[in-house]
């Protein structure tokens, strides 16, 4: 059995530690971000959006704003 140790002042800045086995882990993650699966006309349109986008940003035509009004 090997042996944790752990600071208490590490856990306190943490607010906490959460031990679970690895299996139940893997569990809770998998549900933690929703998964969908698209298929047929939305599937395309959604891989259109995101080259075009990809698209945009590799020739420069994105820019970083602070606020909605920057795009003014």
């Amino acid at each position: 059995m090997a042996t944790i140790t752990l600071s208490k002042n590490k856990i306190m800045r943490q607010k906490g530690v959460v031990v679970l086995p690895l299996e139940e882990y893997n569990k809770l993650s998998e549900r933690a971000v929703p998964e969908y699966h698209l298929a047929g006309k939305a599937a395309r349109d959604l891989d259109t959006l995101v080259s075009d986008g990809l698209r945009d940003y590799a020739t420069g035509k994105c820019r970083r704003i602070k606020s909605l009004s920057d795009l003014d």
